[in-house]
């Protein structure tokens, strides 16, 4: 039997046909003629399926995107299959079935991943990745390619640090390894999907940065809301400094506890422009947890400890063993409380000043998504304001909390002298501690104390 249905691909569109591996991403501007080749892409695969049951399926951000992007364009496809008894369509599944092999084509929306649940799969497409959710993907679409080795087709635009930004880095390091994996990506210049004229119209009048990212897809472009571009989190990453380059600069712990879900208890070293490997525990209570801060304090002899508030119980168990903490509540004042409106916004401002004046993170690819996601306003008072942690862990892969970054922002809450200069503490700063939690002696009165307001002696 012979099936031909009408398609002309343009050249972009032929080059990714033929490209294609087990698991595959494309990387396309807006109106790039993507979901064409998707569904192109699906039915090919469907008609010509070899075994009994194959399940095909199209995934959209939303069920009704699905509907309304989609489900019209596939039974404009397949319409004259069906009147020649080849294709049988099922509206209420939105789905369109092939009677010589059984396989079944079938759109579905991210918002509903039960209905996917279940389902052993043989191709899934996935549109607009980056607007879902990592469970999608690694919990009910990975599972179900098993147990054929099923493929994928991830395809979208690019936004920031999400789901999509995750696996087309991925793909990358997995095509360069020889693997079953192709990444292609084409810039506005090379799809014909837009007229020149209308090119340059869209550059003269979108913003440089949403250009580049919409248009050119450029995952390094910065968005105009966001803190810390990926292109600088990745050359921090690529950084690296010797023990002598940061001799002169004090020691600082960050320490930011775990407090439901699947948030972390995370402790950040940094020396000046080095931050070293995070030490990254799950389940641990809050003695175990001070137990673990106290070895890091008795192994590197930090000048200052860092502890989110919300940690009462790791901050007074640190205290009876003398050891001199200081809280920082993240919801406090900031010490400029006209740039900033509160205190977690303006430790993540300091932080990205730091990355900027050439600090290097540790080279990790969690922790380079979790500084590269945030993103800020303003305040009806004109102040920055770093949006809500739950809506950064809405949109960081596997549904992770922003936790590293958050114990590395801890260890820029208040500026310390260098270690070489003897202070005195001034009872009135607001971060010193009580007077029974103060070293004993002046060389811990110097070494752990963060201080503000210092005189040289």
């Amino acid at each position: 039997m012979r099936i031909t249905i009408p398609y002309k691909p343009r050249e972009w569109q032929r080059t990714a046909h033929q490209s294609m591996r087990r698991f595959n991403v494309l990387v396309l501007h807006r109106r790039a003629g993507k979901t064409e080749l998707a569904l192109m892409e699906l039915l090919d695969r469907a008609m010509t399926f070899a075994q009994t049951l194959g399940m095909f399926v199209y995934v959209a951000p939303q069920l009704k995107q699905a509907k309304a992007v989609a489900w019209a364009r596939l039974k404009q496809i397949v319409a004259p299959l069906v009147q020649t008894g080849h294709v049988a369509i099922n509206e209420s599944e939105l789905s369109v079935a092939f009677k010589h092999n059984g396989a079944i084509v079938r759109l579905f929306g991210s918002d509903n991943p039960d209905a996917l649940r279940g389902l052993r799969l043989d191709f899934a497409v996935l549109d607009e990745v980056a607007q879902m959710k990592p469970e999608l993907w690694f919990e009910v679409c990975r599972p179900a390619l098993a147990d054929r080795e099923g493929g994928a087709l991830f395809i979208g635009t690019v936004k920031r640090v999400d789901l999509f930004s995750q696996i087309y880095h991925v793909g990358l390091e997995r095509m360069a390894a020889g693997e079953e994996w192709f990444v292609g990506l084409w810039t506005c210049y090379e799809t014909e999907g837009l007229s020149s004229r209308e090119i340059e119209e869209m550059r003269d009048t979108m913003s440089e940065q949403a250009f580049a990212r919409e248009m050119l897809c450029d995952f390094s472009a910065q968005g105009d809301d966001q803190l810390i571009s990926l292109n600088d989190v990745q050359i921090s990453g690529g950084r690296s400094y010797t023990t002598g380059d940061i001799a002169a600069s004090p020691v600082v712990l960050g320490v930011d506890g775990a407090r439901f879900g699947n948030d972390r208890s995370v402790i950040v070293r940094r020396q000046g422009l080095q931050m070293f490997a995070p030490i990254v525990m799950r389940s641990l209570d809050n003695m175990q947890l001070a137990a673990r801060v106290s070895q890091e304090i008795e192994q590197h002899k930090p000048h200052a400890v860092f502890v989110d508030a919300a940690d009462a119980g790791v901050i007074d168990r640190l205290r009876m063993l003398h050891y001199s903490i200081t809280e920082v509540p993240f919801g406090g004042k900031a010490a400029k409380e006209e740039l900033y409106i509160n205190k977690r916004t303006e430790m993540w401002f300091k932080l990205r000043d730091w990355v900027d004046a050439g600090g290097a993170i540790y080279d990790e690819l969690t922790l380079k998504q979790e500084l590269a996601t945030p993103v800020y306003e303003f305040d009806v008072r004109g102040r920055y304001k770093l949006e809500s942690k739950d809506d950064i862990r809405a949109r960081l892969p596997d549904a992770g909390s922003p936790d590293i970054g958050d114990a590395l922002a801890l260890t820029f809450a208040a500026d310390l002298p260098p270690p070489n200069i003897h202070v005195d503490y001034d009872p009135t700063h607001p971060f010193a501690p009580p007077v029974a939690q103060r070293p004993r002696n002046e060389a811990r009165r110097a070494g752990y104390h963060p201080m503000k307001h210092w005189r040289e002696r």
